[in-house]
């Protein structure tokens, strides 16, 4: 696959652009990988915190010990 329509790469690389899609972008990209992964450990920090204290609103040590299982 080329996306700059090059079937043979034998050729003189100081000649060639950019060789990979969304050159010059690496820094948004970073920034969105980044913010994506915080977002996805704070959305999982709060769905297994309201599971735990759910767990611990139950009372009944067998129930908690399976609940808690799930992690």
């Amino acid at each position: 696959m080329s996306t700059i329509g090059y079937e043979n790469w034998a050729v003189d690389l100081a000649s060639v652009g950019a060789v990979y899609p969304f050159q010059g972008s690496e820094i948004l990209l970073t920034i969105l990988g980044v913010a994506f992964w915080i977002g996805w450990h704070r959305i999982q920090f709060v769905r297994e915190s309201a599971h735990l204290e759910e767990a611990q609103k139950v009372g009944n040590k067998e129930k908690i010990k399976e609940m808690l299982e799930m992690y």
